[in-house]
């Protein structure tokens, strides 16, 4: 019981994505390109030109389909439980808010350097940011949290950024940009827990 209360933000992250899709499914086709930028999704010229800055934070909470959802959904409760546990519901929410509005922001930079534009969103660059937070949590436990290992943890890593370089459609500098925001989030906010032995003991 103590755990599901530690990992509320967690739960309620995952309601919250999962009732804007339910909500939007029934108004429309989430997988229409032209209805997810009429209901926040990101799109660089829109964003630098018309001001609209609001969608690199909307965007975040917005899929592409029901794949898309289940996908990211499943990601973020397996990371999610075992950061926010770790790390406190206050400081993983920090995270995940900074690292999918970083990812996202680094991805319109990117997009506005090349000119290749897109219509963007979803939560992986906040998810890539639990990762990379995650990551460093591990690390700085000497390699060791409960089930994880810094060597799990890298080969997820590694793995979840291979399958977005060869996959189409993917905004990979979000999941960079997002994941190196997670690990500069984890390392200025983290602090190892310590334990104390009483002198009776």
């Amino acid at each position: 019981m103590r755990e599901k209360t530690e990992a509320m933000c967690t739960a309620i992250l995952i309601f919250i994505n999962v009732a804007v899709f339910l909500v939007l499914s029934v108004f429309g086709n989430t997988q229409d390109t032209l209805f997810m930028l009429d209901h926040g999704a990101a799109y660089e010229p829109i964003v630098v030109q018309k001001h609209e800055f609001y969608r690199i934070v909307t965007s975040i909470f917005l899929h592409f389909g029901i794949d898309h959802l289940l996908n990211n959904m499943v990601l973020l409760g397996a990371l999610g439980w075992n950061l926010e546990i770790e790390i406190g519901k206050i400081r993983f929410t920090l995270i995940y808010l900074l690292s999918g509005i970083g990812g996202n922001i680094i991805s319109l930079y990117h997009g506005i350097q090349t000119q290749e534009y897109a219509v963007s969103a979803g939560a992986s660059g906040a998810i890539f940011g639990l990762m990379g937070a995650l990551f460093y949590v591990v690390i700085a436990n000497r390699g060791r949290l409960g089930r994880l290992s810094g060597r799990g943890m890298a080969f997820m890593v590694a793995l979840s950024l291979y399958f977005g370089l060869t996959s189409r459609g993917v905004d990979n500098w979000a999941h960079v940009g997002g994941l190196l925001c997670g690990v500069l989030l984890a390392a200025i906010l983290y602090r190892r827990k310590t334990c104390c032995i009483s002198p009776e003991e």
